[in-house]
């Protein structure tokens, strides 16, 4: 079993920056282990992978993200970060990380670019 707390949103003008975290408990080799992904979900809209990174530390991004975030992980906090410079309006959501593949998300943390 894997529980994810997600924080660091926050309301933030454009061209800012936030780091969003994603703290993982329970087992430590199921995170190391495994690939994480940030994804949000904006208001009538479907919930979209944002960044991944694998663990090795391989990363992807959306072509909209491309840029201007960047995931990371730092396996020995079990944590995955998400930082995010230059934001754009369009970046408002609700942000998620989720263990690759499984059904263990977090519960996500809003962010709010205001133009």
């Amino acid at each position: 079993q894997v529980q994810l707390v997600e924080s660091g949103g926050g309301l933030v003008q454009a061209g800012g920056s936030l780091r969003l975290s994603c703290a993982a408990s329970g087992s430590r080799s199921i995170f190391r282990l495994n690939a994480m992904g940030w994804y949000r979900q904006a208001p009538g809209k479907q919930r979209e992978l944002v960044a991944a990174i694998t663990s090795s530390g391989s990363t992807n991004y959306t072509d909209s993200v491309k840029g201007r975030f960047t995931i990371s992980r730092d396996n020995a906090k079990n944590t995955v970060y998400l930082l995010m410079n230059s934001l754009k309006s369009e970046d408002t959501a609700e942000y998620y990380c989720r263990l690759a593949y499984s059904d263990f998300w977090g519960q996500g943390t809003q962010v709010t670019v205001s133009s």
